[in-house]
């Protein structure tokens, strides 16, 4: 066994809200300076950065997390990973069909941009990202596990775009594979608040828009060997 650390939790300049230096290669080499093993790249409602970070962070020795961040129609934010490249084109077919086709105004929300892995723009998504898509969280969860994805509802502690700021409360019967709190929170705050969530494992992880945020909080995971079958059976686990 071996520890690795993890940051689940990065946006790129994709997102609207993503500060424009956070190319995928600038958020590689970030992650290898603070020694961070493993991480999520989670734009929202987006997977167009998936491959190029993976192909960066397999030369470089990061293991990536192919994912989005999904806005519910509750306006919940979910995170969502894949392992196989046919399962993120899947899945990002899923969320274009639902997604409002909302012009994006770069000048009020921030570009949506896709760049290579030399940092030049190839294209401009055009519909504003942020928003909701027409799936509640529970349609957007039975979509991931039918595409065989780990599913994480986001910042659960947040006081917005939360399913606690939403719904008020973490439904029993949901079964994610984990749930994830900000920087921001503590581990002993969130399980005072919902004790019933402490059969799941619970991430820690940056939600990164801006460089220097990478890496500023992880996760270190003990595991067998470097994989997203082994990323998966850690996250599945309950928390220590």
């Amino acid at each position: 066994m071996k520890n690795y650390k993890a940051d689940f939790h990065i946006h790129t300049v994709l997102s609207p809200c993503g500060s424009l230096d956070m190319s995928p290669v600038n958020i590689i080499q970030a992650a290898k300076k603070k020694h961070i093993n493993i991480i999520g790249i989670t734009d929202h409602n987006a997977t167009q950065h998936t491959q190029v970070a993976k192909k960066i962070g397999d030369r470089e020795g990061v293991f990536v997390m192919c994912g989005c961040e999904v806005c519910t129609k509750e306006d919940i934010h979910c995170l969502a990973f894949f392992e196989k490249p046919d399962e993120i084109t899947a899945f990002q077919a899923y969320i274009d069909k639902y997604l409002p086709p909302i012009p994006n105004d770069p000048d009020k929300f921030g570009y949506q941009v896709i760049v290579d892995e030399d940092e030049e723009i190839v294209d401009e998504l055009p519909y504003y990202l942020l928003s909701g898509i027409d799936q509640s969280m529970d349609e957007v969860q039975a979509e991931v596990k039918s595409l065989n994805g780990i599913f994480i509802p986001a910042h659960i502690d947040r006081p917005t775009f939360s399913v606690t700021s939403q719904l008020g409360f973490v439904p029993l019967d949901l079964k994610p594979d984990a749930f994830e709190i900000s920087k921001f929170c503590s581990f002993q705050k969130i399980l005072k608040l919902y004790p019933y969530i402490s059969s799941y494992r619970i991430t820690q992880d940056s939600d990164a828009h801006f460089i220097d945020d990478v890496g500023c909080v992880c996760n270190v995971l003990e595991l067998e060997e470097l994989s997203f079958k082994s990323i998966r059976e850690y996250l599945c686990t309950k928390n220590d």
